[in-house]
């Protein structure tokens, strides 16, 4: 099987900044201009948010995006539909950075789950992140995934023990997934209120007992941050901070706008 898109980024050893976004947040018809945008404007990978009524991992912005999200229409065949749209160009400059899907178990499920994985992949998507699937009851998933040529990312925190991190490490298909923090999205301070020894001793620890790359998200906000998490890791992710950025804008050229704007913050030197 040929390498995804994924696969090939990983291979140019370069840190990486991965942004989150939900699709159709805040206004419909948001998506393709701000996936355009987030290309255009030096994110390596876009993870789209796939919205349901009881995310776990997410803190109050991200839940806010996801009910906008369903109320503007939104549901799983139709994010897929609008990454078919995105690699092919219609309607935005094509896409052709990674594209990975975050959402949970739950609506998998009911969509079906080799349906899922059969109708993502022809779509265009890269790979998928599942916050409430337990890496211990994953490999058959896991397999089938990469039937479909679809990269699995797991998570690491940093009360995650020693074994467990190589566990996620040998099951992530091409990197895993630190938070930076044990807090929902967007509310907690880096390590549980720990100070900035306390990542650097996490990510460390994670570094030494890992052989595949791993990114870091949660609580990065602005470019001095996202150099902390290069400085430590292979790359950083953005995602309460961008909802932000564009949440009070009325069309969806506002939206592709502000993230744009957002994203050379990100970018620009000190």
């Amino acid at each position: 099987m040929s390498q995804n898109r994924i696969s090939r980024l990983l291979e140019e050893d370069r840190k990486l900044l991965i942004a989150y976004y939900m699709p159709e947040f805040p206004v419909p018809g948001s998506t393709l201009p701000v996936l355009e945008a987030l290309q255009k404007n030096g994110v390596d990978i876009i993870e789209l948010g796939m919205p349901y009524s009881d995310p776990i991992g997410d803190g109050p912005v991200i839940q806010e995006a996801a009910h906008v999200a369903i109320k503007n229409g939104v549901h799983i065949a139709g994010i897929l539909d609008t990454v078919r749209k995105a690699r092919k160009g219609d309607g935005c400059e094509k896409i052709r950075v990674p594209v990975l899907l975050m959402g949970y178990c739950s609506p998998l499920m009911a969509y079906g789950g080799d349906c899922f994985l059969h109708d993502a992949s022809e779509s265009g998507v890269d790979g998928m992140l599942i916050p409430d699937l337990p890496p211990e009851e994953a490999e058959g998933f896991l397999s089938r995934a990469q039937g479909y040529g679809l990269s699995v990312v797991f998570f690491i925190s940093p009360v995650t023990p020693v074994e467990r991190m190589r566990m996620i490490d040998r099951l992530s298909t091409d990197f895993s997934y630190c938070f930076a923090v044990n807090a929902t999205t967007g509310t907690g301070k880096l390590v549980d209120h720990g100070s900035e020894a306390d990542i650097e001793t996490y990510l460390q620890k994670v570094r030494e007992n890992t052989e595949k790359k791993f990114v870091v998200g949660f609580g990065i906000k602005d470019r001095k941050r996202v150099e902390k998490m290069w400085s430590m890791a292979d790359g950083a992710v953005v995602g309460t901070a961008l909802l932000q950025a564009i949440r009070e804008v009325s069309t969806p050229d506002e939206a592709a706008a502000k993230a744009a704007e957002f994203c050379k913050t990100l970018q620009a030197a000190e």
